[in-house]
């Protein structure tokens, strides 16, 4: 897996918590750990720095269903369309379970770059449309986004492969979730991270955050505990934790989840979650369908709809309260990665 790597000495001449405060509320606060070096090639909307809400109950929500394109996916392709129109690149393709096509696709049109997007055909038919007014060529596929891959890679058609982990530039810009939580907590971490996991990367990208910041002397040691959060119809990152594996289980079983984010049965990066997980003595838990409705009904009566990828940390950290894991005297923070008005199909 490649990934980037900054001189942080040099870094801490012009990057301070104090320094940041000041810049626009954006992502690209975080500039000198971003790997876009000219200013002319930033391709934005405005994204990062979303809310960090209080919940009834006082746990912490990070809702980045308030950014570009109303999900997290848009942190990722913001820095790496900048850096694919830096480098002179014009036609990008992605394989995707839906919102990292659509955000590629918001990007891509942004800076005047063509894109091509592979999705499965049961991807929610407004993600479809919203890929397609962008002015990206939609293909639908049969099966899941690893489905979506293969065909994708039969017919490159001289476009650059943007999909997870396969370059570095995507995961730069998820790793922003991480600087934005320890800016907006005042640099009191929580003591545990739910995060909705499909591909992972922001998983990865803010642990690797958090090692920025202690590399920067932003922060110390102490790290959250991280936890995986799957459907039940799709959890290969629960069952390899589960089963002490090192790895994902690359001939995992497809499943059908209604939350599209998280049917990723065969993560390109299952070694590196799996390995965040461990190192920060987190863990793993899948939730029942039903469970995850309920959530974003429940999170709904508090004003945040929630995607059902987002919900779903509401009721997995309801399991890791029940089973022990977590204590309900921590400071948790549930990551939701997502608008609920993409899923409206769901709630006819």
């Amino acid at each position: 897996m490649l990934s980037c790597v900054y001189d942080y000495e040099k870094a801490k001449e012009r990057f301070a918590p104090s320094l940041v405060a000041g810049r626009e509320k954006d992502l690209w606060r975080y500039r000198e750990v971003l790997p876009v070096l000219e200013p002319a090639s930033v391709t934005s909307l405005g994204e990062g720095f979303t809310p960090l809400l209080t919940l009834k109950d006082g746990t912490l929500m990070k809702d980045d269903g308030q950014i570009p394109t109303g999900t997290f996916k848009a942190r990722g392709m913001a820095v790496a369309v900048s850096k694919a129109k830096e480098l002179g690149l014009k036609k990008l393709v992605v394989p995707s379970a839906g919102n990292a096509g659509a955000a590629l696709a918001c990007y891509a049109a942004r800076a005047g770059i063509s894109a091509k997007v592979f999705i499965p055909r049961e991807t929610p038919e407004l993600i479809v449309r919203e890929c397609a007014i962008y002015g990206a060529e939609v293909i639908l596929v049969e099966g899941n986004i690893s489905d979506a891959g293969a065909k994708m890679r039969e017919d490159m058609g001289g476009y650059f492969d943007m999909s997870t982990l396969k370059e570095p530039y995507r995961l730069e810009g998820k790793k922003t979730m991480g600087y934005e939580i320890a800016e907006q907590t005042g640099f009191e971490l929580p003591e545990a991270i739910l995060y909705p996991t499909g591909g992972g990367t922001g998983l990865i990208g803010m642990w690797k955050a958090f090692g920025e910041m202690e590399e920067l002397g932003w922060i110390g040691h102490e790290r959250p505990r991280m936890f995986s959060v799957q459907s039940e119809a799709c959890a290969p990152v629960v069952k390899a934790f589960t089963s002490g594996a090192d790895n994902t289980d690359p001939s995992f079983p497809d499943g059908l989840t209604m939350a599209a984010g998280l049917r990723v049965p065969r993560p390109f990066a299952g070694r590196e979650i799996l390995a965040v997980l461990r190192e920060s003595e987190g863990g793993a838990v899948s939730v029942q369908e039903k469970e995850i409705i309920e959530a974003v009904r429940s999170l709904a009566k508090e004003g945040v709809f929630a995607c059902p990828e987002g919900a779903a940390t509401l009721a997995g950290y309801r399991r890791l309260l029940e089973n022990g894991s977590i204590d309900r005297s921590e400071r948790v923070l549930l990551y939701n990665t997502g608008t609920g008005l993409k899923y409206l199909n769901l709630f006819a």
